[in-house]
């Protein structure tokens, strides 16, 4: 008995889509995370003060000698899931003092403006990878900070 077209047409398709799967699946599993990028900025622009493990520096709620904090921790220790991403982003932009002093902060920062340094892509990239290491509690509250922060 021979087959119609129609009844080998199926197995035409599966064999295209076998032959697609590796390479699909070696794209997938070897494309770098989202916030590859921004593990590497970090690294290059943030961990001298940060610390490589986002861990901040040594007596960070203390100010020093001359009266600016010292480089707070990026992980769930710190208080940087506080803030919604308008303002993460536009302290590490233009630097901590100009955005305290624009919010009417008294307090004194050490932030320096990474905005001649950075592109905006980059500072995005480098929040990403910051918010991808906090728990989800601490994720969710921040993505409400941020959607507060647009809203009317």
């Amino acid at each position: 008995m021979m087959k119609s077209r129609h009844d080998r047409l199926p197995f035409w398709l599966l064999m295209s889509a076998c032959a697609l799967v590796p390479s699909t699946a070696l794209a997938f599993f070897h494309a770098d995370p989202p916030h590859a990028q921004g593990r590497a900025l970090y690294a290059d622009h943030c961990a001298v003060c940060h610390g490589a493990e986002l861990e901040g520096a040594p007596d960070w709620r203390r100010p020093d000698a001359d009266g600016r904090y010292p480089a707070p921790p990026h992980d769930a220790t710190g208080h940087t899931w506080h803030h919604g991403d308008g303002m993460l982003f536009d302290y590490v932009k233009r630097g901590g003092q100009a955005v305290l002093d624009d919010m009417g902060v008294d307090f004194r920062s050490a932030m320096p403006a990474f905005g001649g340094v950075l592109s905006d892509d980059e500072i995005a990239a480098i929040l990403a990878f910051i918010r991808s290491t906090w728990p989800p509690e601490a994720r969710a509250f921040q993505a409400e900070r941020t959607a507060a922060e647009s809203a009317p």
